[in-house]
Order: structure tokens, then sequence, then C-alpha cells
């Protein structure tokens, strides 16, 4: 299993802090991607081989979700991080996604991807 975890975040600053979030909490970080197509270049690099992806719903250049559906289509466990989420409709599309609502703590991010990470290696 890879260590590997796609980040999708259009806010630069929030990306970074992201992105140290998902280092501190053991993994590389691919990305981050700030537009939907830097996240199916990044999805084609690797072959959606991913430990997980963490995701904003709302990008640049249009919403994240044609990436979440390949990434989903290939088994990779999805996290959600966004202000603009509906949380019904995520749920709908994506059963086993998680979803925190944007901002979240480090720590509760941090928690959230290795239970996403966990699941994933358990089922």
């Amino acid at each position: 299993m890879t260590d590997l975890v796609l980040l999708v975040e259009d806010e630069l600053l929030i990306a970074l802090d992201l992105q140290g979030t998902i280092e501190d909490a053991g993994f590389r970080v691919e990305g981050p991607c700030t537009t939907l197509s830097e996240a199916q270049e990044a999805i084609d690099r690797h072959g959606a081989r991913f430990a997980a992806a963490l995701l904003d719903v709302r990008l640049a250049d249009d919403t994240v979700f044609p990436a979440a559906d390949r990434l989903h289509a290939a088994g990779v466990p999805l996290l959600f991080h966004s202000g603009h989420a509906d949380d019904a409709d995520l749920r709908r599309r994506y059963p086993l996604a998680m979803v925190c609502p944007k901002p979240s703590a480090p720590d509760t991010l941090s928690a959230a991807l290795l239970r996403c990470v966990q699941m994933t290696r358990v089922g």
C-alpha cells in the first residue's frame, strides 16, 4: 500500500497547512493540486494509486467531482474538506467518504485521514 495522499485544494495558505498536516500524519503528499486539471494529471501520473485523497469541492476551474469519481472507482478513500460541501449529497455520491467541514483543526483532519486509510486497509 502506498503512503501517498493526493491533496486537492485551491487556496494556497490552506493547501500549505493541509500539506503539513498530512506529512505530520506520516504520509507523503502529491500536490497541492489547485485545479481539476492538475488533479486529473496527478491521477494519471500515479495511476490513481493513493492511500487517500483530501479534496476541496470547489476549485479554481471547476468542482472536484470528475476527479473524485475516478478516485472512487479506483477504490481510493476520499476525505472531503470544504466549506461548500453538501454533506448529504457527498454521502449519497460517495457512501464511504469522510467529510470534514472547512475549517477543521489539524488533529481532526489527521484523525479523519488515518481512519480513512485504515478502513481501506482493513476492508
